[in-house]
């Protein structure tokens, strides 16, 4: 297997020397304070890079979208995102704090305001999550950027990977700095539906790195078969408490179990080919088998139900009446997510500009075909 890599600043980082990413997300939930214990955690625990979300609701959903269920009671989804908006200068502190202490700042922008206050951070590299893979706009935006790109794959098909890196300069798809980091788009994953093999056809179809963002329970399976299977990036949630109040808290691994995670997936990176045969003796055959999967790229049983849901797609801002000429104002590109219809995809939002509406589009649905 050719060795794929990905040069991040300085250094380049490869199935000998994966980039171990903390992703913190919003887990801070706002407050400095936590913030940097979590980065000073992180560090401690073995992390190279420490991962944040640059949130702003609007950017993501509609207030119609639904309610989600946390250890408080159920809250809209929406005022949980609102919640979350921290100010550019909070990334700023965040990021030097990440810097002084060697370690690689990563966040991740969910729309063009936020990517564009990311940019001016001047970030080594920038991460899109799975659901934002068709937001055309916010990858065309990003692309111009040149910097290099983590981009999650999760609930996505291989149509959907060709159409994003189709958005990206070819130069800078050549200078191997565009990354494909495989995942499952649920909560907690299953470790046996992340079909692992197909890394190797990532790279082998796009000459992509691959790397692996991993939801499963278990701390370190899925990481070191990754690395066995030629990742060059392991991303996991990291919390200082499973019982803390962060949306991914739950999923996310502790300081003990995340340096446990980095201490067998540095052996396994050490090991080189011989790898799988030692984590089949020690895991088990039939198991390590059922995660590694037969490589062709599907959407994994336990994602399937999310597929044009966490994905974009555009919808109404406001009710928009019968009769109305569709304008920029109307309509906004976001994720469908829990009660909601899905629309057209981000890529047909030029089309539908101008066009008159034919029956009345309730706010936050959908836009359809039908529709105009």
């Amino acid at each position: 297997m050719r060795m794929k890599q990905i040069t991040i600043g300085s250094r380049a980082y490869s199935r000998q020397t994966p980039l171990i990413i903390a992703e913190l997300g919003t887990g801070h939930d706002a407050d400095r304070k936590k913030a940097a214990e979590l980065i000073d955690a992180a560090a401690e625990s073995g992390a190279e890079c420490i991962k944040f979300q640059l949130v702003y609701a609007e950017e993501i959903l509609h207030p119609n979208t639904g309610e989600t269920f946390l250890p408080g009671g159920k809250i809209r989804l929406f005022d949980r995102f609102k919640q979350l908006e921290t100010s550019p200068d909070f990334f700023a502190e965040m990021k030097e704090l990440v810097e002084k202490k060697g370690l690689l700042f990563l966040c991740t922008p969910f729309g063009i305001r936020s990517a564009r206050e990311l940019r001016d951070l001047k970030p080594s590299v920038i991460k899109i999550a799975s659901p934002e893979l068709n937001y055309t706009a916010l990858l065309k935006e990003v692309a111009s950027y040149r910097l290099p790109v983590l981009l999650s794959t999760g609930v996505s098909r291989l149509g959907d990977i060709e159409a994003a890196l189709a958005l990206f300069p070819s130069d800078i798809l050549q200078d191997k700095k565009v990354c494909l980091l495989h995942c499952v788009t649920a909560y907690p994953a299953p470790e046996t539906d992340y079909n692992l093999r197909v890394l190797q056809s990532l790279s082998a179809v796009f000459g992509t790195p691959t790397g692996v963002s991993d939801h499963s329970l278990d701390p370190s399976l899925v990481p070191c078969l990754a690395v066995a299977m030629g990742a060059v990036a392991v991303e996991k949630h990291f919390c200082l408490s499973r019982f803390d109040k962060g949306l991914d808290d739950p999923i996310a691994l502790e300081p003990r179990a995340f340096s446990k995670m980095v201490k067998e997936v540095n052996a396994v990176s050490a090991m080189g080919n011989g790898a799988v045969d030692v984590l089949m003796r020690e895991r088990g055959r039939s198991l390590v088998e059922k995660i590694l999967g037969d490589g062709v790229k599907r959407l994994a049983p336990s994602e399937m139900a999310n597929y044009e849901r966490t994905n974009r797609s555009i919808h109404a801002i406001r009710d928009i009446q019968a009769g109305e000429v569709i304008t920029a104002d109307m309509i906004a590109i976001l994720r469908t997510e829990k009660i909601l219809r899905p629309g057209l995809p981000p890529s047909f939002e030029t089309m539908i500009m101008d066009r008159k509406v034919r029956s009345f589009i309730p706010a936050g649905q959908g836009v359809r075909w039908e529709d105009v």
